[in-house]
């Protein structure tokens, strides 16, 4: 009997710990892009943005080779739409090393082109990554 008992325990046991790990997950909105030098890590907030609302950008930028956070980089982060909408900002440094903050209004809906700009310090080339972004309505 104890036996039997344990045969039946385990599979449900087993069963509760895999529908525990599939519960509600915060999907990862994270964009990763590539230039020559930079690896970036890239994430806006509120993801997906959305149409007059205020969107903060939040970069991470590390050496593509070495893997160490860059300090004291500048850059700007811009966009624009097909009729002629644009909007930028220049990013600015964190608390966290590495990491540069910037805040974009999109004013319309739609299919934005955004580009980011990036260089270690003022001697170096700018290095540019560009990428499409689906901008959903404002809210009511």
């Amino acid at each position: 009997m104890i036996a039997r008992g344990r045969q039946i325990v385990l599979p449900f046991a087993a069963v509760a710990l895999a529908a525990a790990g599939c519960g509600p997950s915060v999907p990862n909105t994270e964009l990763r892009q590539w230039t020559d030098h930079y690896a970036m890590r890239i994430q806006a907030d509120p993801a997906p943005p959305r149409a007059r609302e205020r969107i903060i950008f939040k970069v991470v930028v590390t050496d593509k080779e070495t893997r160490q956070p860059i300090e004291n980089g500048e850059g700007q982060i811009f966009a624009g739409t097909p009729d002629g909408a644009s909007t930028y900002d220049a990013l600015e440094p964190g608390p966290e090393v590495g990491t540069y903050y910037a805040h974009m209004n999109f004013i319309t809906a739609g299919t934005w082109s955004i580009g980011l700009r990036f260089r270690r310090d003022s001697t170096a080339k700018l290095e540019r990554t560009d990428w499409t972004q689906e901008v959903r309505g404002a809210r009511p």
